[in-house]
């Protein structure tokens, strides 16, 4: 009278389930150095944490008097589990069935895992390969009709696929061939990752060649291509370090807008500080420097994390700690453009300002920015367009902010170093040099009738230029208190740890009323 039939047939269903596509479909995802769904969520989380939800699902066969004989299980897979002791939901591609396309998809299951999220407020993880539960031909004929976009439920997946952007974490792994919805939900991340072997494009390589453009699939959307435009934040070699860069960015973020960043204990002493810094920034100015070993110089030892490195490059943008605080840290980077804004730096200010704001995480900003980029190129791209929705952004934002001036700041980019209309903390190193414009270039203009009835018109140019300069040393802005604090860039670390410190209590949890966009 007990019920181990069923036990029984739970049990051979549940092998179904992990036999996922089959043995030869298995072997081949692991001859292409790949893992399966199964191994990337055991490799993704906590040891033995998973707790799968809808195992069971797929394509049953049975014989004449209805037993089962083996069921094809739904290409994707997902449930609950924890990174580093948090909870999260995860839900990721089974490629081995069907190459992830839409014949072998249950599309209410990669919704309840967003529903799921938003409902316990969890992080998702979406482990992504093929099409993502997305389209596929051959879904005509197997379904008797040509489905329209966004039908059938479609419409809630979409919109559940960006709402949660606004409401919990959003992490993307692109391992393999992305493609089409897949593309989508990959792009449509906090943070989104892809392997160096993998690819991601709108279409893949057979439908981009009916326009005459034969390519391969890295030739089309390889790491190098999707990093350099925006649409990946990071490429790494391994899937195994693509696991460890989600849990790292993780680490950083509270479960959800309903909870604050967790801080940390921090053995770096806050007010370490480095000699270094006192002769990181050249007396020339048309000098360029390193701006990373400043930024690792000042936050926890170890804590920097950068994303979009190949994106918007004259900004650097990451998540640091300081004295265990997570922050937003912006730095400015005199390699590209001398540190000037062009329309993919707005960009990149724009989304990651969003990003601080959405979970309550402070920002700091090492500022050397010369102005937006001028020229032809810049026209044509709207940079100034695009500048202005960066000073809207960050004029929109509530959470703390603070600035070092470490060199330049000048013109309408040169305003856009603290958010408006609210205090901020702001300090000029020794090096600090702002301004409506550089005097380089300017001069001629302004005293152009001067110069030309001078004698000598470069001494009188020099002389001008002398003179100018001394005007414009930054203590002469804190005589008038334009400028609020000058320092030794040695105190950069003691000031902004401090920062932190007075930054915590004036944080406030819930939800952005400016959601974030991808």
């Amino acid at each position: 009278m007990s019920w181990q039939p069923e036990l029984d047939e739970l049990n051979q269903r549940k092998a179904f389930a992990a036999a996922m596509g089959g043995a030869d479909k298995v072997k081949r995802q692991h001859d292409a150095g790949r893992l399966t769904v199964r191994e990337r969520i055991d490799q993704m989380l906590d040891a033995g944490s998973f707790h799968e939800v809808g195992e069971l699902s797929g394509i049953g066969e049975y014989d004449p008097q209805g037993k089962v004989k083996t069921v094809t299980p739904a290409n994707c897979v997902f449930g609950r589990g924890k990174v580093d002791g948090r909870p999260v939901v995860v839900v990721g591609d089974d490629f081995t069935v069907r190459g992830g396309s839409a014949d072998a998809s249950i599309s209410a299951k990669p919704l309840m895992a967003e529903e799921m999220a938003q409902a316990y407020r969890l992080p998702i993880i979406r482990i992504i390969e093929g099409s993502g539960g997305g389209g596929s031909v051959k879904t005509i004929e197997t379904k008797g009709a040509s489905n329209l976009p966004g039908g059938v439920g479609g419409t809630k997946g979409f919109y559940m696929m960006t709402a949660n952007l606004a409401e919990v974490p959003v992490v993307g792994l692109g391992l393999g061939s992305v493609a089409g919805l897949g593309a989508a939900r990959l792009a449509s991340s906090h943070f989104s990752i892809m392997t160096r072997e993998s690819a991601m494009f709108v279409a893949g390589p057979p439908l981009v060649a009916r326009l005459g453009q034969p390519l391969t699939k890295q030739e089309l959307g390889g790491a190098d291509i999707q990093t350099r435009a925006g649409a990946i934040d990071l490429a790494v070699d391994t899937e195994a370090d693509a696991f460890a860069a989600a849990r790292r960015f993780l680490s950083y973020l509270p479960s959800s807008v309903h909870s604050l960043p967790p801080v940390t204990p921090c053995d770096d002493d806050p007010e370490r500080g480095d000699e270094f810094l006192l002769s990181a920034i050249p007396r020339n100015r048309r000098q360029v420097y390193k701006m990373r070993p400043i930024v690792e110089s000042v936050v926890d030892k170890g804590s920097f994390f950068e994303m979009g490195r190949n994106f918007g490059r004259s900004i650097i943008a990451g998540l640091a700690r300081l004295q265990g605080h997570p922050v937003m840290v912006f730095a400015s980077d005199p390699h590209h453009y001398g540190g000037s804004w062009n329309a993919e730096t707005c960009q990149k200010v724009v989304r990651f300002v969003d990003l601080a704001e959405t979970f309550h995480l402070p920002v700091v900003y090492l500022m050397d920015c010369p102005g937006f980029l001028i020229g032809l190129e810049a026209e044509k791209t709207a940079t100034i367009r695009h500048g202005v929705r960066a000073m809207a952004a960050m004029n929109q934002t509530t959470v703390p902010w603070c600035t070092m001036i470490v060199r330049n700041a000048f013109g309408v980019a040169g305003a856009a170093h603290q958010p408006g209309g609210r205090l901020s903390l702001r300090y000029g190193w020794l090096s600090a040099y702002w301004g409506s414009l550089p005097l380089e270039g300017g001069i001629e203009a302004a005293y152009r009738a001067d110069i030309d009835a001078a004698a000598d018109p470069k001494a009188k140019l020099e002389e001008i230029e002398a003179r100018l300069n001394a005007l414009r040393s930054p203590f002469r802005s804190a005589e008038k208190f334009w400028v609020e604090e000058i320092i030794d860039p040695r105190k950069t670390r003691s000031l902004l740890c401090e920062f932190a410190r007075l930054a915590q209590p004036a944080l406030s949890t819930g939800k952005t009323p400016l959601a974030m966009r991808p």
